[in-house]
């Protein structure tokens, strides 16, 4: 009897080993399985949606740029899928305020995005960007020039402020202007120094310059949010979120009393409020200086704005997109999608949208931020008749179109129409 219940104990403890066995294999089996499913995807990726996210000013002073921003992605996204998954965008308001987006970027991660698309703003971008590195959320076609290339994984589709401001005084100097007859204009933070950045380097081509690139130099590495860059050099600031525009110009004239040179071209980085209470103040003065601005600034508001100051010549504008009438497909399919709500900012939202879309097709496998990235910076893309490439670098497009305001309206100038005009 003894014997008989040892040999049935250990018979059916074999068996409940087997049968633990059993189960660890087929929990393993089950969990290999689902692997693909469940591993392989990130945030924001679920089996109906991929969901994107931005912050814009879609409320408050600069919800002109949100709103046509938010309707060109949406145009761009409507009806579109991938990997039989739907592209869902949510943009918070965030006031263009560097401490609202950081808090409306945090909403957004905590939603679960699988990336950060066309966001709005240099101050805003610049305070977001830790955030998003630190939850490895990447940064895509952000509306800002100031060419960020991190923290973190940052795709820059638009050619920079930087880029912008070279261009027209690059072209300026070709005309026959002086690089002594060339000042600078700009809002008193990341923005406004990115388009000094390119006013430096147009400078700095030229020979006999470099005592004004010091200058330059000096205003561009002062420390701080808002320094007292007024009164230095051929640049003249005003702080974030005023239209403060006399401080600037008298830092202007301070340059031309103490050199005995004359500024004949006022290369702006600024917003539309600003910059046309600065050009209508310096037309006031009765000053003749003919002045750029860069894409932020060089729409139809602008123009609104500087009737008011009777202007409607004398302003030559950058713009990283191409006209908005031109025949290119990427065009003619958002003047379609859009109808009156076609403007520059909406146009460019709808070409980030569509590189979006396409980067996203191209991933032959799961949908992970890596692979993105991956498929990303593998090849060229043409949007539409727009040539986009992050092979060698983080920024997409370098594309500068330079047009003048010409009967109340910018219209595309050819070099040999900006060189009569500095005649």
């Amino acid at each position: 009897m003894h014997i008989q219940n040892d040999s049935t104990a250990s018979t059916r403890a074999a068996g409940r080993r087997r049968m633990k066995g059993g189960m660890t294999l087929g929990l393993l089996l089950s969990l290999c399985a689902a692997a693909p499913l469940s591993w392989a995807e990130d945030p924001g990726v679920t089996s109906n949606n991929i969901r994107i996210g931005a912050t814009l000013p879609l409320e408050g002073d600069f919800k002109v740029y949100g709103l046509s921003m938010k309707r060109g992605m949406d145009a761009a996204l409507a009806d579109q899928t991938v990997q039989k998954r739907r592209v869902e965008f949510v943009a918070i308001n965030d006031f263009y305020n560097p401490t609202e987006a950081v808090k409306a970027a945090t909403q957004l991660i905590e939603k679960g995005i699988f990336a950060m698309v066309n966001s709005f703003g240099s101050p805003t971008t610049k305070a977001v960007l830790p955030l998003l590195a630190e939850n490895k959320v990447p940064a895509i076609g952000f509306y800002t020039g100031a060419a960020f290339t991190g923290p973190g994984d940052v795709l820059n589709f638009r050619a920079s402020y930087a880029k912008e401001v070279e261009s027209v005084a690059d072209a300026a100097m070709a005309a026959g202007i002086k690089p002594t007859e060339v000042c600078a204009y700009a809002q008193n933070d990341a923005y406004g120094m990115a388009g000094v950045q390119g006013f430096r380097a147009a400078l700095a081509k030229q020979p006999g310059t470099e005592s004004i690139v010091a200058k330059v130099d000096q205003i561009l590495n002062m420390p701080g949010d808002n320094p007292e860059r007024n009164g230095i050099g051929p640049v003249g600031v005003y702080p974030r979120d005023t239209v403060s525009a006399r401080p600037g110009y008298l830092s202007l004239k301070k340059w031309e009393a103490d050199t005995g040179n004359r500024c004949r071209l006022v290369v702006t980085t600024a917003v539309y409020d600003p910059a046309a209470t600065f050009m209508g103040y310096a037309r006031l003065k009765d000053e003749r200086w003919i002045f750029s601005t860069p894409s932020p600034a060089g729409g139809t508001r602008l123009v609104a704005l500087l009737k008011e100051y009777g202007i409607r010549d004398q302003v030559i504008g950058t713009q990283i997109v191409p006209a908005l009438d031109s025949s290119l497909p990427v065009v003619a399919e958002a003047r379609k999608a859009l109808g009156e709500d076609l403007n520059y900012e909406s146009l460019e939202s709808y070409i980030v949208g569509k590189l979006f879309l396409t980067i996203l097709r191209t991933i032959d496998g799961p949908l992970t931020r890596e692979n993105f990235l991956k498929a990303a910076r593998h090849q060229p893309y043409d949007i539409g008749g727009i040539q986009v490439d992050f092979t060698t670098d983080n920024q997409g497009s370098d594309f500068v179109m330079i047009t003048y305001l010409r009967d109340g309206q910018f219209a595309v100038i050819t070099p040999q129409e900006l060189a009569a005009l500095f005649k």
